[in-house]
């Protein structure tokens, strides 16, 4: 994969800024001239790029939605600093696969777009 395109609504760039770089911790990546004229920004996620492209009629991707693999820190201590703004819904809908599944939850960024977030095994 190389990137993945959430929609937010036109003007939303600086919520997506405090989303994507203040708390989650990407770098912002510059937009090719062209494309920046469009609004949104882009951000490094290491592995694949993050997009967030303005819709005009923006309506947030309520099931649909990205699963980030989390690298380098635990899905839970991620969770704990989402939950401080945002609700964290863990996933069990598989009783009994604890040992298969690996832990996730799913949260909202600024704008209503569902996210998951897994650690891998």
């Amino acid at each position: 994969m190389n990137h993945v395109q959430p929609a937010i609504p036109a003007d939303g760039e600086d919520r997506g800024r405090a989303y994507w770089v203040g708390l989650l911790g990407l770098a912002e990546l510059p937009k090719p001239p062209v494309l920046a004229a469009r609004g949104g920004c882009w951000f490094d996620a290491a592995a694949f790029q993050v997009h967030l492209g303005v819709e005009q009629d923006f309506r947030p991707a309520r099931k649909a939605h990205p699963a980030f693999e989390v690298r380098g820190v635990r899905v839970r201590a991620l969770a704990e600093r989402l939950a401080a703004g945002y609700k964290v819904v863990w996933s069990d809908e598989v009783p009994g696969q604890d040992h298969v599944l690996p832990k996730r939850c799913h949260t909202a960024d600024p704008f209503g777009n569902r996210l998951e977030f897994l650690e891998p095994h």
